[in-house]
């Protein structure tokens, strides 16, 4: 233990004095002269335009119309730009090759009236802002106002109306990429603002910790980003994209209060009454010359449906930047994470199925987790712009068992990245990173582990329309005693644009993803179930390859469809060994997951009345065995109705996923949990109502909500029925 002790200070030491001399050396102030441009925006009829979006494509740089129609980009150096125009209600506007040389230019600009929405423009598909049109891979974006008006008080609660994906209790599944591991380890990389955001012992994600009222969109990328991203993107990306710092003080009030109908069975009412939950968030926000802050604090309690199942969480955030120069700019971010809990694994029986087992009455948990980055930026040159991001984040976990499992782990990471547009045609984005964890655990012993990589992505815009993005990334992972490993992940993507109404993608890629701590080392006894490390455990690998197009049939109707298949190799799956009838987690020969994606959006009366129908087909299966992957479902769909008219939102949202054909059955044949292999398809549908109170001057929202309405009973994982109807009134108090 001495010596991993010393080595890990080792490796600490020299990523300090690394980022520390690197930081020394950056200039904090770029001698360039630097211009604006700026202009008034307008419709036809020369009114103007508040709330225009105005972008320099390839950049950082962009502004937004004030009240009168005015805007201004400022600190240009010289160069040629094209800047495009956007707004809801208005066909985009392009200016190509503006030339910002010698002087400042004024810019003015009439949009014509549409009823297509200006596009998305996202960050997360290759680490730049890029138009949704243009990328290569399917995309969803959930945008921050729909965690007030459908209460979502947990990331995790939204993910699960995402197109394509599914959820097995907290863990992730992208186009069935994922089973259920038990909390150890996910084939999809959750970031916030870019930073990278899984434990350094279980490599899980922890949907809880993100304080939703911070959020301003999640991207969610679809397929193998390693890439880009590394090890834990080899299913797909979720970046929740934090919110902009507010010019002017602002604070916000936000708060819910909401009760669990009681059970459907009368024989399931153990605690005879409706159960309570809340939440309460206090946000402020403002800027104060070079310096701006975001600033929040969050208390949610839950007496939950079932026993045992009650939590209280805590949940701090703070996002600070300083701005040295108009071109360079600190960021430091602090997420902390406090939660007092029970724990309800599975049911005692069908006929107890919101009690747990007898033997794990008082269950109990608590967890401290914290994250703190560091992220600059600086233009070092006219179209050279670098971004440094370090981070640490601490998880510490413990249970009340009488052998406690525990656990505390650090995760230090560092990457440098550079996106140079090098000519109107040819952007590049290149970077290293590194990470280093160490791990003081009851479950996975002491173990270190360290991992490096380096990626290059160059995005062609030819003279036609079509866009190739041609990229790869090498990966070395060493987990303590196991011997190391590297992988080279290739990928090239083109988005050729028939028409204007009419976008055809494709991608095809492989993606690399090492073996966590917790999936090599975890030794533990909880709840009846044993599990037992693996130190012959192996990277697994995928090749991956999508095609889709998009195509507006008329303004008001947008369908997008996508065919898409994995292979997966050495793929890490958990099981149960029949010579001990301990879990552990080992390498499948082969996968294969295939299948499709249709959207449908109909917008009615444009901005006022709109129709979604989403629908995905999957096949997964093992190719030793020819049975299904575990916790797949074969058929997704996903439906919604939206109506905003005279300050009211109405919305309706349904749900459908077919019943799983493979769950863990050696659990329920050792008596583990019984009457486990009661499943059923997914039905679920949700009504929300909101009004806002803007057009009398009063900056307040209020929400109802009922889910689950039908009261519908149904499990995702063996054993834990999923909440059942509830009802929950909230407001948004902006001053």
């Amino acid at each position: 233990m001495k010596k991993c002790t010393v080595k890990y200070f080792s490796y600490l030491s020299r990523w300090k004095i690394f980022l520390f001399t690197f930081l020394l050396i950056i200039p904090e102030n770029i001698p360039a002269q630097t211009y604006s441009i700026s202009g008034k925006v307008v419709d036809s009829n020369s009114n103007p335009i508040p709330g225009v979006n105005v972008i320099i494509l390839n950049t950082n740089y962009g502004a937004a119309t004030d009240g009168e129609g005015v805007y201004e980009i400022t600190n240009l150096p010289a160069n040629f730009y094209t800047i495009e125009f956007s707004a809801i209600g208005y066909e985009k506007f392009r200016k190509e090759n503006a030339v910002v040389e010698n002087k400042s230019i004024t810019l003015d600009v009439v949009l014509k009236e549409t009823v297509i929405e200006a596009e998305e423009v996202l960050v997360t598909a290759g680490k730049y802002a890029q138009k949704k049109s243009d990328l290569t891979v399917s995309t969803e974006v959930i945008s921050g106002e729909e965690f007030s008006e459908r209460n979502f008080s947990n990331l995790e609660d939204a993910i699960r109306y995402v197109p394509g994906v599914t959820m097995t209790e907290d863990q992730i599944s992208i186009r069935g990429s994922n089973g259920y591991s038990r909390g150890t380890g996910s084939r999809a990389l959750l970031a916030i603002d870019g930073l990278p955001f899984y434990t350094g012992d279980s490599g899980d994600i922890i949907w809880e910790m993100i304080p939703t009222l911070e959020i301003q969109k999640v991207e969610i990328i679809k397929g193998a980003s390693s890439s880009l991203y590394g090890s834990s993107a080899i299913g797909g990306v979720i970046n929740s994209i934090t919110r902009d710092i507010s010019e002017k003080p602002l604070t916000i009030f936000n708060g819910f209060y909401g009760v669990y109908d009681k059970p459907y069975y009368d024989e399931w009412d153990w605690s005879g009454g409706m159960r309570p939950f809340n939440g309460l968030t206090l946000s402020h926000s403002q800027q104060i010359e070079k310096f701006g802050f975001n600033v929040s604090l969050t208390r949610l309690e839950e007496s939950s449906y079932k026993q045992d199942d009650d939590f209280k969480k805590y949940i701090g955030f703070l996002k600070a930047v300083y701005n040295f120069t108009p071109v360079s700019s600190l960021t430091f971010l602090a997420n902390t994470f406090n939660k007092r809990a029970g724990q309800f694994l599975y049911w005692k029986d069908s006929r107890n199925a919101l009690i747990p087992p007898d033997q794990n009455l008082g269950d109990r948990i608590e967890t401290n987790r914290y994250l703190f980055g560091l992220i600059y930026k600086s233009l070092i040159s006219d179209k050279i712009l670098m971004n440094i991001k370090t981070s640490y984040y601490r998880n510490y976990f413990k249970d009340n068992a009488d052998i406690p499992n525990e656990s505390t782990s650090n995760l230090y990471r560092g990457e440098v990245q550079l996106h140079s547009t090098i000519t109107s045609f040819l952007v590049l984005t290149g970077g290293v990173e590194g990470t280093l964890s160490n791990v003081e655990s009851s479950l996975f012993g002491d173990p270190d582990a360290f991992s490096a990589g380096a990626y290059l992505v160059g995005d062609i815009n030819f003279s036609f329309p079509l866009i190739a993005s041609i990229g790869v990334r090498y990966d070395y992972s060493k987990l303590d005693s196991l011997e190391g490993s590297g992988a080279v992940s290739p990928k090239l993507g083109l988005n050729y644009k028939l028409s204007k109404n009419l976008i055809l993608r494709s991608s095809l890629g492989t993606g690399f993803r090492a073996a966590t701590v917790a999936e090599a080392f975890t030794s533990t006894s909880t709840g009846g179930i044993t599990v037992k490390p693996n130190p012959n455990i192996k990277s697994e690998y995928n090749l991956t390859f999508e095609f889709g197009i998009n195509y507006t049939l008329i303004k008001l109707l947008n369908i997008d469809a996508a065919v898409f298949q994995n292979e997966y190799y050495d793929m890490i799956e958990p099981g149960v060994d029949p010579t001990d009838g301990l879990v552990f987690f080992s390498n499948l020969v082969r996968a294969r997951i295939q299948g499709f994606e249709s959207a449908v959006n109909l917008s009615v009366i444009p901005n006022q009345l709109s129709f979604s129908f989403n629908y995905t087909y999957l096949w997964a299966r093992d190719l030793e065995t020819g049975q299904a992957l575990r916790y797949r479902p074969r058929h997704i769909f996903y439906s919604g109705l939206d109506f905003r008219k005279w300050n009211f939102d109405f919305g309706i949202n349904f749900r459908y996923t077919s019943r799983v054909e493979e769950i863990d059955e050696e659990l329920i044949d050792l008596g583990v949990v019984v009457d486990g292999d009661l499943r059923v398809p997914v039905y679920t549908t949700d009504v929300n109502l909101g009004y806002n109170f803007f057009s009398v001057g009063l900056p307040l929202n209020l929400y109802l909500n009922a889910k689950n309405i039908f009261n519908y009973n149904y499990v995702e994982l063996i054993g834990n029925l999923r909440k059942i109807r509830n009802y929950s009134f909230g407001l948004n108090l902006a001053f």
